[in-house]
């Protein structure tokens, strides 16, 4: 009797976490196809083929999944609950969305835009096209093994590369059906677009980093998280709670982004693990919740376009897009889409200390902070939203490449990065997906054009 009773208390928890793994993947594969196909305009046989098949994802190929023109929406999976429901908006990229929770969720929130509209006048200005032959030569000649993935069993499967010396584009270069109006996925090179939406509204008055973070959640005034503050949260020392880690399908930052329909307040639901400000720990959970904040300080009329209004527009990222989930909060920590050249544009923000074409949209000082060390991070390699070193899994095995000092990066998964120099006027923008992060050596790669374009300190 009782080994029965135990065979039957294993077979229930083992189809609950199956249950819980093939409900993520359903979602996964319903919002990674709806934005490569509504956002960034890649033929749905070429997604399903590549980002949803390839390597660890080949079991998503056992998911049918249904792409609907007219309707705007892509389900996968078996129907519910095991079905993952994405839904375009234009001007609002794909958003996850859960019929059982009702209509107040799933409806398109009141300030949704129409559509993706041009820049203003004066705006759209492309970046300019530095015409050198030999450095040009010399530096496709250094991005070739990047995209040589026929001859590599772990291919790196880079998809663009965009370099800019002294504010030019010196070299470019894309893989077969990408190109410089390719919308990209940065996943966490959201959080960095986040840490400049946070200084625009500390510049316009609207944030103070010493200011308490106004969460309803902690809003007792018994409880301690009301300590933490607007900075402690850019430098993911709040002391909450988060698992962010990709391995295992039930780990928080996975039910975050594909099983609740409000990142944020899962985020802000977690308990503290430490006082605010004692410990750092990479939080994507950290980056939604801001990204909530920063919703309720912005007018509900302009809210929806605040990202493009106040970011975007100004930096000329025509073809950028920072995502929401269902219900309508950004997803700041992990969905955005641009294309290389606008990601590169961000990078170029950041080079000059928050001025853009004389006009400053960060505070003064805001990039010397934001470049700061987290004293609590790992040898101080994570600023304010920033990472201060490429991680060890991107380096180089046989050595970690010398890197100039004052280099720092924004880093996504599957090998997204916007490295910035400012010694050398220096931006480089690498997107792929990587999915064996010891294919990419970003290091090494970085130290080999830095010795192309400029091997001294002016």
């Amino acid at each position: 009797m009782l080994v029965a009773v135990a065979g039957l208390l294993i077979a229930a928890v083992v189809g609950w976490q199956l249950f819980g793994i093939i409900r993520i993947l359903s979602a996964y594969k319903a919002k990674i196809l709806c934005s490569g196909f509504f956002v960034a305009h890649r033929p749905v046989s070429d997604v399903l083929a590549t980002d949803l098949a390839l390597d660890s994802h080949r079991w998503l190929t056992a998911i049918p999944a249904n792409c609907d023109l007219a309707r705007r929406e892509v389900r996968a999976g078996w129907g519910a609950p095991l079905q993952g429901i994405a839904s375009f908006r234009p001007g609002a990229g794909c958003t996850l969305i859960y019929p059982a929770l009702g209509p107040a969720v799933t409806a398109a929130p009141s300030e949704a835009v129409d559509a993706v509209r041009p820049l203003p006048s004066g705006e759209e200005e492309p970046l300019p096209v530095a015409l050198d032959s030999g450095l040009n030569a010399e530096l496709n000649r250094l991005m070739a093994p990047a995209f040589d993935d026929e001859a590599d069993p772990i291919p790196p499967r880079t998809r663009a590369i965009v370099i800019l010396h002294r504010d030019r584009i010196v070299a470019e270069r894309y893989a077969h059906g990408f190109g410089p109006e390719t919308p990209l996925a940065g996943w966490s090179m959201a959080k960095t677009a986040l840490n400049a939406l946070t200084g625009v509204l500390v510049q316009q008055g609207v944030f103070a980093l010493t200011d308490v973070a106004p969460v309803p959640e902690w809003a007792g005034s018994d409880d301690p998280r009301g300590r933490i503050t607007i900075g402690q949260l850019l430098r993911m020392t709040s002391g909450l709670r988060f698992s962010e880690t990709y391995r295992d399908p039930l780990e928080d930052v996975l039910q975050m982004l594909f099983v609740r329909a409000d990142s944020a307040a899962f985020a802000a639901a977690q308990p503290l693990d430490a006082p605010p400000g004692s410990r750092w720990q990479y939080s994507g959970g950290t980056s939604n919740i801001l990204g909530r904040l920063l919703r309720a300080r912005l007018d509900p009329t302009g809210f929806a376009d605040a990202p493009r209004r106040l970011l975007f527009d100004p930096l000329g990222m025509r073809t950028a897009t920072l995502e929401r989930d269902a219900a309508g909060n950004y997803v700041a920590s992990s969905f955005m889409y641009a294309s290389a050249r606008d990601w590169a544009r961000l990078g170029l923000l950041f080079l000059h200390d928050g001025v853009w074409r004389g006009r400053r949209l960060l505070p003064e000082g805001w990039v010397a902070y934001s470049r700061t060390p987290t004293l609590q991070s790992p040898n101080g390699e994570f600023g304010a939203h920033l990472w201060l070193r490429v991680p060890p899994y991107y380096q180089d095995p046989a050595g970690p490449a010398a890197l100039p000092d004052d280099a720092f990066h924004a880093i996504g998964h599957e090998g997204q990065f916007v490295s910035v120099i400012p010694s050398r006027r220096l931006v480089v923008a690498r997107l792929g997906l990587t999915r064996h992060a010891h294919a990419w050596r970003h290091d090494r790669f970085l130290a080999q054009v830095i010795a192309a374009v400029d091997p001294r300190p002016e």
